[in-house]
């Protein structure tokens, strides 16, 4: 499978770490995020690269090249900061079949491996990684309401009232289905073209989705204090919880 990865965004609530670099270059545990992002899809079989650039977008050419630990890499540009759903359409032309997608600002330490499993076993037209967040949270993403069955039966972006606190995270697998989605998904209220929305006309197309329960961690790395965590937990400085390690109770006897 392909991987595409879309680092194009400015990261303005990550300043100033990215006052002179673009998100995907701020460093976590000693390298970029990009490189935790590269590593864990070429660990999951990655054929190629495909990374969508924007925002000072020469820095993460300059310094990854064509090829990153021998899978070639192909760069698409975002001029305009238009949305997930955008971004990912300026790789329709450079993706051949079934993919992986990252999101370029996330650190993993999560089964990623199920979702690309889940998604060749059962053929699905999309799989992803869904984890429950704090309630106030929640609005930060694309939020997933299930019925009572726990299926879920709509996808909302960062919904000012959240339906739900199950939320879906930075990692994808998709069939082609995806860009014809894109291709439909109006401006939302942000006046941007939501990849939750491509995947809410998806679901209500009758398209096979799957959703996979987060195994392990994972920091969406927004802020300053996001990248402090994710390096923390990279460290081993804190457990799955998020419990600094020296706070754990041992176990009794």
């Amino acid at each position: 499978m392909d991987a595409v990865v879309l680092a194009a965004g400015e990261g303005t609530r990550l300043r100033p770490l990215t006052e002179d670099k673009p998100k995907g270059m701020v460093e976590v545990d000693g390298k970029p995020i990009l490189t935790h992002c590269f590593e864990q899809l070429v660990e999951l079989g990655a054929d190629s690269l495909v990374v969508v650039v924007g925002y000072k977008k020469e820095q993460i050419i300059q310094h990854y090249g064509d090829e990153f630990e021998g899978i070639p890499i192909t760069y698409t540009h975002q001029r305009e900061q238009k949305g997930l759903a955008h971004a990912l359409l300026t790789t329709e032309d450079h993706v051949d079949g079934d993919f992986m997608l990252m999101l370029g600002d996330n650190i993993f330490e999560a089964n990623l491996q199920d979702v690309v499993q889940r998604h060749q076993e059962q053929r699905t037209d999309a799989a992803f990684l869904v984890e429950e967040v704090p309630w106030e949270d929640a609005s930060r993403y694309g939020v997933c309401d299930t019925n009572k069955y726990g299926e879920i039966v709509e996808v909302i972006e960062k919904p000012d009232d959240p339906p739900s606190n199950l939320v879906m995270t930075g990692f994808y697998t998709f069939t082609p289905s995806i860009f014809h989605a894109c291709h439909l998904v109006q401006p939302s209220h942000r006046d941007e073209y939501e990849l939750s929305d491509a995947v809410d006309l998806l679901l209500h197309s009758g398209r096979t989705i799957d959703a996979i329960g987060l195994d392990g961690w994972r920091i969406d790395v927004g802020y300053p204090e996001d990248r402090d965590e994710a390096e923390r937990r990279l460290q081993g400085d804190v457990d799955e919880s998020g419990a600094a390690a020296d706070e754990v109770e041992p176990p009794q006897s």
